[in-house]
């Protein structure tokens, strides 16, 4: 009995030192572990964007960022710097001086990614702007066609931004289910065949408003902060149809009081410093 434990003991010895002996050496690894090189704009991005608030700038094409059926580009790296400085200076600044300092820090996508061209809807007459793909990052299209000579080519991606921002902080604070309940007969998904004037006597802000509640909120918000207060109340008093004028003072009152009891922002002093960061940007 006693040599027969012996025997499988070295038996077993022996398989375990063949079985170490055929296996392949460790080898270096094929990860590339060298430290990337940096243009002067990645560099600006880091000390600006992933420094201070833990957000990256994706720009450098990488084929996982965006939708493979779609025919997209990345952006020279000449339209990047200047796209980043309008989100700073629109966006992050405005919420930080109001929000504090934390507040872009704690609530923020973590990467936005840069295309250059447009993004076309397949079988729909229409572009999409941008995409925000559960919280943590928001793609912005057609950077290459920013025009800083134009207010109104600068106000477009930023409306987007404002919009997507907007959907991530219905993500962390749920819209009231209220709002939904204001006009939502009207609501539909070929809001494309309607002008934006024509929802607004609906009681939408936009055609796209008239979406969903959701996107009608979040495009409330995206409206005010791309116009002065006057601008606002100048589109809001054009509306021929006493009702839908009052359903929209109805929803601004309902987007101001989110602001104001689950953030602590005043939605009109944020307005009033995100207009003048625009009017700045303008070339």
């Amino acid at each position: 009995m006693k040599k027969n434990i012996i025997y499988t003991v070295l038996v077993f010895t022996i398989l375990i030192f063949v079985s170490c002996e055929n296996e392949d050496s460790v080898t270096t690894t094929q990860i590339d572990t060298s430290t990337p090189i940096l243009n002067e704009t990645d560099v600006w991005l880091r000390e600006n964007f992933v420094s201070p608030y833990n957000i990256e700038i994706l720009y450098k094409w990488n084929i996982n960022n965006t939708d493979i059926s779609r025919y997209l580009h990345p952006p020279y790296e000449a339209s990047v710097k200047p796209a980043a400085i309008a989100l700073q200076k629109a966006w992050i600044e405005p919420y930080t001086i109001l929000g504090g300092e934390n507040f872009i820090k704690e609530i923020a996508p973590r990467q936005f990614v840069f295309a250059g061209s447009f993004n076309f809807n397949p079988n729909s007459p229409t572009i999409t702007l941008g995409v925000a793909e559960a919280g943590t990052r928001i793609t912005l299209f057609n950077v290459d066609y920013l025009d800083f000579t134009d207010i109104n080519s600068i106000i477009q991606p930023l409306k987007t931004v404002h919009h997507e921002y907007g959907h991530i902080l219905n993500q962390n604070v749920p819209l009231d289910p209220a709002y939904g309940q204001i006009n939502p007969e009207n609501y539909t998904a070929q809001w494309f065949n309607r002008s934006d004037a024509f929802a607004r006597e609906l009681g939408y802000i936009t055609a796209y408003g008239s979406s969903s509640e959701g996107e009608d909120f979040v495009e409330m918000v995206s409206e005010m902060l791309t116009h002065s207060k006057d601008e606002f109340d100048a589109i809001v008093e054009s509306i021929q149809d006493e009702e839908a004028k009052a359903q929209i003072r109805l929803k601004e009152s309902m987007v101001a009081e989110y602001y104001l009891t689950h953030f602590d922002i005043d939605i009109y002093e944020l307005q009033e410093l995100t207009y003048a960061a625009i009017q700045e940007l303008v070339n």
